[in-house]
């Protein structure tokens, strides 16, 4: 039983720290937002690269380099004329990353639209909406680790992800629907949020559960050892991945009650 908390150390102290950095982010907004955006979406494709093929370094510094300023260009730039830029470095590893194209095309794809629809998630809808998509995948990932451990029970889905429980994927629905309550009583959204936060919290669990599947292709534990307790940025925001994009889908026809809570 020990063992299974001996990173729960490490996982608060860079947790803690990750939430006061994101929260002066996310209340400062404007440029400190949209670079801070741009060099963690650059960060998480040079870790994907080096996951994909480690011995093209050049390869993952040039396709990071080139993700981050695309994100930057699209936010600065006239909208409908750079949108493109979303998905060009995505096209460009295509002739730069020599293994598992198909992979590299996908995530990269999903790293700079997650990232994208954040920030304008925080420039249109305000602080608090943008908290709330990110407070979903955070208690689902918190609940999911505490009763997975705590609770044990039947493997989610063994082969891709061992140490995933279903007690912990529940877990992280009920607290998403929970933490949605708040929303609710305090600020006046609208009941339907309950369910759409669950659906964030389920759509967060499968970003997860595609980068651990794609971790296992190529045979590595974590995406890097930036983050003491965490891995890497991809095994820290795989979930935000998921979540994000899930909600730039269905945000326009989900009746979100964006007004009560900016």
């Amino acid at each position: 039983m020990a063992r299974s908390w001996e990173d729960l150390r490490a996982r608060v102290i860079s947790g803690v720290a990750m939430i006061c950095i994101a929260f002066f982010v996310f209340w400062a907004g404007g440029h400190l937002l949209r670079i801070a955006f741009a060099l963690v979406a650059a960060g998480m494709v040079w870790e994907l690269v080096r996951l994909l093929a480690p011995e093209a370094q050049k390869s993952a510094l040039a396709m990071a380099g080139a993700a981050g300023l695309a994100l930057l260009g699209t936010m600065y730039l006239p909208l409908s004329l750079s949108l493109p830029l979303l998905l060009a470095p995505a096209m460009a590893g295509l002739a730069w990353v020599p293994h598992n194209r198909s992979i590299y095309l996908s995530f990269t794809a999903l790293i700079l639209i997650a990232a994208f629809g954040m920030v304008q998630l925080r420039e249109s809808a305000g602080m608090l909406w943008l908290l709330w998509l990110v407070l979903v995948v955070v208690v689902t990932d918190v609940a999911g680790y505490f009763a997975g451990r705590a609770i044990g029970g039947p493997k989610f889905w063994p082969r891709v992800s061992p140490k995933k429980t279903w007690a912990g994927t529940v877990a992280g629905w009920v607290a998403a629907g929970l933490l949605s309550l708040v929303f609710v009583t305090w600020y006046g959204a609208g009941w339907s949020l309950v369910g759409l936060s669950i659906a964030v919290s389920m759509a967060s669990q499968m970003g997860d559960i595609a980068e651990s599947a794609m971790k296992r292709k190529v045979g590595a534990k974590d995406s890097s050892s930036l983050i003491p307790g965490h891995g890497g940025l991809l095994d820290r925001f795989d979930g935000m991945l998921g979540g994000a994009v899930f909600l730039l889908l269905v945000g326009p026809w989900a009746g979100l009650p964006v007004a009560a809570v900016q």
